[in-house]
């Protein structure tokens, strides 16, 4: 067997394998439907409503057909139409030379002097961390990782490193969320429980969940400078040297700073979301043609290079939707999550909520948005929690660990897949490597979610 015979399964192959293993989960698993009833203007499960409806298994062409639903789902074509529009956007200010410009002189800053190195990542990554705590960053680190693959680059680091900053930050910044309004602020609201209340149990857990992340990626920063000063490993090509940082590129720089700066209020304050976000960057991608003196044609050309690099990741976007659609339409997901959390009886408090952890996590695979896993699982998990002698709050932090910490596994989230095709990281690749970081982060939130069970007092 050659070499390439011998490369892990390409992540179009995984996806199809999960769609058709949700083909096969509408026929193995029968069909049943909790109630749902208007709550704070969503839709939630309402507990003890679950009964077995008439079975809808997928006809074997629908392994064929959902990837066009897919794509047609109206929240799965905003989030394409995102993703293209940012790549189109970036190609654009990339096209000035700013970019380039920028890195340059960043990693000159820093290369020579391995303290500023780490100290660079670990301010990178708890920038991205806070940004997942308190306003849910998820989407917007397809913005980011553009970047820090270009600064991996040239900092002589491998593509891992350059998704594991913004997409490690913010991920567990999501998982361990104090402020977070779209897990702990929803998932708090249905279980009856004051708004952000246990932010203080909640920061301590963000801040050890943070350092375990931020520790681990320098860890790998290190053995692959080991490695290649050892000369077994190979370094990428940084590429030509970065132009001058003139003043028009500093100009569009300073444009995008602000762009950033508006994002983050924008998401915050107004509750922004992708049609303003696309919005935003595009109207970025105006300015940094005027700023950068780039004549309309090649700005255009630019655009139409940068949109065309997303396809891919566009593409993975809609088959993780499509393996939703199957399992939707097969009328499964509840009957999963009723079982799941009927298992957990007639254990100790302790074990139940590390159980509800281990549910949180499966579920997850089913039903990636936070959101909607708050109004599916915390229904049912709030007065689960009541009878099993569970508080409240730790149920809601065994949803947020099970949620956020499973984003970074996943095939089924449209975002991993699209970050991993971005930087060109086989799936498999990618699990390998995470894996390590996940038993730590696994163990972490166990650990904090035995305290908020058996210490805190709530």
């Amino acid at each position: 067997m050659n070499p390439a015979e011998r490369r892990p399964p390409d992540a179009l192959l995984i996806l199809f394998s999960v769609l058709a293993l949700a083909v096969a989960l509408t026929w193995l698993v029968p069909a049943g439907e909790f109630r749902r009833e208007r709550a704070n203007g969503r839709q939630v499960v309402v507990a003890g409503s679950y009964q077995e409806v008439a079975a809808a298994p997928a006809p074997w062409h629908r392994l064929f057909t959902a990837p066009v639903a897919g794509f047609a789902d109206r929240d799965t074509a905003r989030i394409i139409a995102f993703v293209l529009l940012i790549g189109g956007a970036f190609g654009v200010v990339e096209a000035t030379g700013a970019v380039a410009a920028g890195i340059g002189a960043l990693a000159r800053g820093a290369v020579r002097h391995p303290a500023r190195r780490c100290w660079l990542v670990a301010a990178l990554m708890l920038a991205f961390s806070i940004g997942g705590n308190t306003f849910g960053m998820s989407e917007e680190v397809l913005v980011f990782v553009l970047l820090t693959l270009g600064l991996a680059r040239r900092m002589g680091w491998d593509p891992l490193t350059g998704v594991a900053i913004p997409f490690i930050g913010a991920g567990v910044g999501f998982a361990a969320a104090a402020f977070n309004p779209f897990t702990v602020g929803i998932a708090q609201g249905i279980s009856g429980l004051p708004l952000f209340s246990g932010w203080a149990f909640r920061l301590a857990m963000w801040a050890a969940l943070t350092a375990i992340a931020i520790g681990f990626v320098l860890r790998h920063i290190a053995r692959l400078e080991a490695a290649r000063d050892a000369g077994t490993w190979n370094a990428p090509d940084p590429g030509a040297e970065p132009p001058a940082l003139d003043g028009s590129r500093r100009a569009v720089l300073a444009l995008f700073a602000l762009g950033i700066v508006t994002l983050v209020v924008g998401v915050a304050r107004w509750d922004w979301y992708i049609d303003e976000l696309a919005g935003l960057f595009l109207g970025l991608a105006a300015g940094a043609a005027l700023l950068g003196r780039i004549r309309p044609n090649r700005a255009a050309g630019a655009f139409a290079d940068g949109a065309r690099a997303m396809v891919i990741p566009a593409l993975f976007v809609a088959l993780s939707k499509a393996v939703l659609v199957v399992l939707q339409e097969g009328r499964v997901i509840d009957t999963l999550l009723q079982h799941a959390s009927s298992s957990l009886g007639g254990l100790p408090p302790a074990v139940s909520a590390q159980g509800m952890f281990a549910v949180q996590f499966g579920i997850n695979f089913l039903v990636p948005s936070g959101s909607g896993q708050a109004a599916l699982t915390m229904p049912i998990m709030a007065p689960l929690a009541d009878l099993l002698g569970i508080p409240r709050q730790a149920a809601v932090i065994a949803f947020q660990l099970g949620d956020g910490l499973c984003n970074f596994v996943i095939p089924t989230s449209g975002v991993t897949m699209g970050i991993l095709a971005i930087a060109g990281i086989p799936f498999g690749t990618w699990l390998r490597w995470v894996a390590a970081l996940m038993l730590w982060l696994v163990g972490a939130g166990a650990f904090f979610l035995f305290l908020a069970t058996t210490v805190v007092r709530w």
